[in-house]
């Protein structure tokens, strides 16, 4: 076949741009990146060698090759992996198939992350990164098993466009060749090369070679030296999770951590632990210190990388750590498992159950540990991870207590940035409360400011902030914490004051007429008009049932084009505010009066506005406001 040129995908063009015009700090991780792909390569042809013999075709021991060219002024990066057809060449080269892509390229425009190497890695376009020192790459592949020599070459300047042509290849896997660019001859020195590798990819299992010159003593002619090229390993090579913890150093359980997580910072915790007896394995987990930015999408890989007896058999395991722990990055070695072990085997296998059920409880005791023994950094920790944290409410029953014990939440008693437990929350309760209250919202500035405080802010009883969008089906997933009921501020019938039952029964039996009026004019709009519970300084404001949808929630769902079923508010009003009693007067002096309705469709938008919601006809809303307005200069000015 001719040779084809192609152009890149939209993101691809953007990527690349910003890779070759931007000041990047660490460009020496393209060597780093390009490693890391070979070794991926050798993985899955060792794992596929497994069941298909072919896949070795007499090459040897797995290796990753350097060879540096000065006078061709190029850099290869040789490996007998899996290697890929042009199908697989195009499509692995061509596009970047991440949902979070856009999020990674403002990242990278950011002046804050541009010298952060580890975005590159989280978000698997580490091959991009060759076009920082190179002008121009070119990708010579064989697909492993192949009977034929049939190969394919890959091509481009980073001008937009790539070709791809189809040729001989003697030996299956990859060769990467980076010609240099004339300002980054330096990344063809021996000791540089030599210095990266050592630095980024000392742990990688496969041997990492390159031919070096050393001067040798003749042993004819004695005195004599001469100069020989020979292949020298880079890498130790050590497989370090197998090691006993006494014999690895923190920089270097912190360099393998950057080494299998892209994350150039230092991780905030390590766990390394050996089960033996009736089901043997190895566990090195990392807890990071910052979350990567794309762990929130669907396409976030979840889960540390499966080895059987060293072999590597996948790269995330989604089966061995719960969604709520996919921050958690790592290994596990199982020596029960079989090599020939598949994805769908896994799902069911109880050597897998098991070692997921210690792994969880590994790291939830960790983050206890944390929590307890170093306040400061939980706190970095919670802020970059809580949200995901919190999620196991929702999906972990059978813990959800121990991760409720975990939770920190801003509070109406704690400034701004301060965080409160639940166990300190309980502690300080005022005497007489009975449950924990919470209310959600977009910010905490709305929320202070929210009249569904009043009634709290009297009794003087703390209430947590919570803004995340999911908060509200978590705290109702939970329940109860302690033997307390979580309650909503804004659902529910609040009666915080248990004194005065009189007084109330008085007010009830006052405004009933007045709430069946209010009731008729709005029976499309709310399910019930009561009094309040709640408020003491305004007027009014809509509530769900106690088991009803937050209405941030329900923002969100439908934000998202979910099919949200309709489901009314309950409209409170407040019999000792000037309005209500106001309306009250006009009732009792002339039910019929046309200001009551207009009154009451006035309370109801302002309620609406309230909870964050559009009025619900904002041009009779203003019309209305803008009468008050004329109404009240003209009594002034009488």
């Amino acid at each position: 076949m001719a040779v084809e040129s192609l152009e890149f995908k939209a993101e691809v063009k953007q990527l690349l741009d910003l890779m070759v015009h931007s000041l990047y700090s660490h460009k020496e991780i393209f060597l780093r990146e390009l490693i890391s792909n070979a070794s991926d390569a050798i993985d899955k042809a060792r794992y596929e060698s497994l069941t298909n013999g072919d896949i070795l075709e007499g090459d040897g021991e797995w290796k990753i090759k350097i060879t540096a060219d000065k006078d061709a002024g190029t850099l290869t990066i040789h490996d007998n992996g899996i290697g890929m057809t042009r199908e697989e060449i195009i499509e692995a080269l061509g596009t970047i198939a991440h949902s979070g892509t856009q999020d990674f390229i403002k990242a990278l425009r950011d002046r804050e992350t541009k010298n952060d190497p580890g975005l590159i890695g989280q978000f698997g376009v580490g091959f991009y990164s060759s076009f920082m020192i190179a002008d121009k790459v070119t990708v010579l592949s064989r697909k492993a098993g192949r009977k034929d020599k049939k190969g394919v070459k890959w091509e481009s300047s980073s001008d937009g466009a790539f070709t791809v042509e189809d040729i001989e290849k003697a030996d299956k896997g990859t060769d990467i060749i980076l010609h240099i660019k004339k300002e980054e001859k330096k990344y063809l020195n021996e000791e540089e090369i030599r210095d990266i590798v050592k630095r980024y990819s000392d742990y990688i299992e496969h041997p990492i070679v390159m031919d070096v010159e050393r001067e040798k003593e003749s042993t004819i002619e004695k005195g004599q030296k001469y100069t020989v090229r020979e292949e020298e390993r880079l890498n130790s090579g050590k497989a370090i999770w197998l090691k006993p913890k006494s014999e690895v150093s923190q920089d270097e359980y912190t360099e393998f951590y950057k080494h299998i997580s892209g994350d150039f910072s230092e991780p905030a915790d390590v766990i390394h632990y050996r089960a033996e007896g009736t089901s043997e394995f190895t566990a090195l987990l990392y807890i990071p210190s910052r979350a990567p930015i794309n762990i929130l999408y669907k396409d976030y890989k979840i889960g540390p990388a499966l080895y059987v007896k060293r072999v590597r058999i996948m790269d995330h395991c989604e089966d061995l750590l719960p969604v709520y722990l996919r921050f958690v990055k790592g290994v596990v070695d199982s020596s029960d498992l079989p090599l020939n072990v598949s994805r769908e085997l896994l799902q069911n296998n109880r050597y897998i159950t098991v070692i997921r059920k210690n792994i969880t409880k590994l790291v939830l005791d960790t983050i206890a540990d944390m929590k307890k023994n170093d306040p400061a950094k939980y706190l970095n920790f919670y802020r970059e991870f809580g949200r995901v944290l919190k999620e196991g409410i929702h999906f972990d029953f059978s813990r959800r207590e121990q991760i409720a014990d975990l939770l920190l939440f801003e509070s109406t008693k704690k400034e701004p940035g301060e965080y409160v437990s639940l166990q300190e929350y309980v502690y300080n309760m005022k005497e007489g409360q009975e449950d924990i209250y919470y209310i959600t919202g977009a910010s905490r500035n709305e929320i202070i400011t929210s009249p569904y405080l009043e009634a709290f802010k009297e009794k003087d009883y703390e209430v947590l902030i919570m803004l995340d969008e999911i908060d509200d089906i978590i705290m109702t997933g939970l329940g109860t914490y302690k033997g307390k009921k979580l309650k909503s501020a804004v659902k529910g019938d609040l009666d915080l004051d248990k004194s005065g039952e009189d007084d109330k029964k008085k007010a009830r039996k006052e405004y009933e007429k007045l709430i069946e009026l209010i009731s008729n004019r709005l029976k499309d709009d709310v399910k019930e008009v009561r009094l309040s519970g709640r408020l003491k300084d305004s007027a009014c404001c809509l509530v769900a049932d106690e088991g009803g949808m937050d209405p941030q929630m329900e923002k969100l769902m439908k934000a998202m084009g979910q099919d949200i079923p309709a489901s009314k508010r309950i409209l409170e009003i407040n019999p000792s505010h000037p309005v209500i009693e106001t309306m009250n007067a006009l009732f009792e002096d002339n039910k019929n009066n046309r200001l009551l309705e207009e009154f009451t469709d006035l309370l109801y938008n302002q309620a609406l506005l309230l909870e964050g919601s559009k009025p619900k006809d904002p041009t009779a809303f203003t019309k209305a406001v803008a009468e008050l307005m004329v109404d009240k200069t003209k009594r002034l000015q009488a």
